[in-house]
């Protein structure tokens, strides 16, 4: 069986949004890399605003489309994998990108690109957050 490495484009790429490590329920459907179909139904590993990371017992190939289904709200969006990670328990950890921007997919709000939780601000945000609980 062939080893899959990080597909060479995204090697040392900035992300363009932040990753939410969040397990949602999702349904991926598409051709596996002998081009034949599997549906696969996982859970993300991680989210943002552009797609996910899942793991697929499917292999694929880098670039191919994919249709994600979101289990809970049954949306559907196509999308492209854009990172093939590596292979654990028989299951690879596979990066899927929307083909065209969703920023609501997930129904979350992500935090903006420039966020960390070194920034001061964070800590006196969690720290507000912390004070208030004890009091009431």
């Amino acid at each position: 069986m062939s080893q899959l490495t990080h597909s060479p484009a995204h090697t040392g790429a900035r992300r363009r949004s932040q990753r939410v490590l969040m397990q949602v329920g999702v349904r991926i459907r598409g051709k596996d890399a002998l081009g034949k179909d599997f549906e696969e139904f996982t859970e993300t590993l991680a989210i943002n605003a552009h797609g996910a990371l899942v793991l697929l017992t499917s292999r694929v190939v880098s670039g191919a489309i994919v249709q994600m289904k979101h289990n809970k709200t049954e949306e559907e969006q196509e999308c492209h994998v854009a990172f093939l990670g590596p292979v654990r328990g028989g299951k690879a950890e596979i990066g899927v990108e929307f083909t065209s921007p969703h920023p609501t997919f997930w129904r979350v709000a992500f935090p903006p690109e420039d966020w960390s939780p070194k920034n001061p601000e964070a800590r006196t945000a969690t720290k507000s957050r912390s004070e208030t609980k004890s009091f009431r």
